[in-house]
């Protein structure tokens, strides 16, 4: 396995950011609405043996595609969205969140009889004691899934990159996936995947597909040696995609690429409150650094740094330029320092 690539310089940094604030990226996928309820617990209910929680703080967030998009947004790239939420409160809660991210909405359809995807948290003590999901996991068919093919087709008229979000909450069938995959190859632009278990060999032709070591691992039925340089390229082969970049958490990552190299990206995260959205954040920014220009490896050195600032938020979070310039220096004079002193 390679060492970890040398850190890009400031001015490659910069031109990459300034290059992404001009590109267009089409995020197509499950668009969700997070909603966070935030209370204290002081007795148990005297119903059932539960916490009773007063709740004194509420807010939404937008999850899932949506998340990803939003990410993409901060960075002052032009972002599409596509994807379905249903005719509901919390399908109108999506737009007015997609509003304030400054996120077009003409690409999210409307599905009349299905429930927007929505995950409430119960939170006390800085604790999260339940978690209420409110979706439909069918996949989407029939006179839907025609009008959300011809909305993918018109969103990705002038993209730079595709990202494609799969929760496994029925807004990518293989029959979209089939059609927005074929026509960003056919106009060579960059194809990241964030899968999950049920479509994960659906992505044939991706550029980078993103999975963490869990999913990875359970799609395939067996444990992974990510140590062993030797044996990931044969995943790499199996999955029929040009790189395979494996979020570990707290470890970093691992990109295998297609020329059989491996190289582990250590996480320089420090604090780490929530990882909840650093898989939309890494997404994001690999997508977006693509169609930058930027080279796959280039790219995942940046989705680190960004998974590194997210992490140390509360809550999904977005990651600014300005904050991923900030590790980077930190990182690079650190760098410096150590080779000053001959340490490496």
């Amino acid at each position: 396995m390679r060492a970890p690539p040398a850190p890009l310089t400031r001015d490659r940094l910069l031109l990459l950011t300034q290059r992404m604030k001009a590109s267009r990226v089409v995020v197509v996928g499950d668009i969700m609405l997070d909603r966070y309820l935030i209370g204290e617990t002081e007795r148990l209910s005297p119903e059932a043996p539960v916490p009773v929680v007063s709740v004194r703080e509420r807010h939404a967030a937008l999850g899932g595609a949506a998340n990803v998009a939003a990410n993409v947004a901060a960075l002052g790239a032009r972002c599409l969205l596509v994807g379905a939420v249903g005719d509901d409160v919390d399908g109108a809660s999506i737009r007015q969140e997609l509003a304030v991210a400054r996120l077009e909405d003409r690409f999210v359809m409307t599905v009349a009889g299905r429930p927007t995807t929505s995950k409430t948290r119960i939170i006390a003590r800085s604790q999260q004691i339940v978690r209420i999901d409110d979706e439909v996991e069918t996949l989407l068919d029939g006179p839907d899934l025609e009008r959300l093919v011809r909305i993918a087709r018109d969103a990705l008229a002038d993209a730079d990159a595709l990202l494609l979000e799969d929760y496994n909450k029925g807004a990518l069938p293989p029959a979209l996936i089939a059609v927005v995959m074929e026509i960003a190859r056919r106009r060579g632009i960059p194809i990241v995947v964030d899968p999950k278990f049920r479509q994960f060999f659906e992505y044939a032709g991706a550029t980078v597909f993103k999975p963490n070591r869990r999913e990875l691992e359970s799609a395939l039925g067996a444990a992974v040696d990510l140590q062993n340089g030797n044996a990931l390229p044969e995943v790499l082969a199996r999955l029929k995609v040009d790189n395979l970049l494996v979020t570990l958490g707290a470890e970093g990552m691992v990109l295998v690429m297609k020329d059989g190299s491996t190289t582990h990206i250590p996480s320089i995260a420090r604090d780490i409150y929530d990882v909840s959205g650093a898989g939309d954040t890494v997404t994001a920014w690999m997508g977006s650094a693509l169609a930058a220009g930027a080279s796959v490896r280039e790219a995942a050195q940046l989705a680190n740094y960004a998974a590194g600032v997210e992490v140390g938020k509360t809550g999904v979070a977005t990651v600014s330029p300005e904050e991923v310039l900030a590790v980077h220096e930190e990182r690079y004079d650190q760098i410096g320092r150590l080779r000053r002193g001959g340490l490496i």
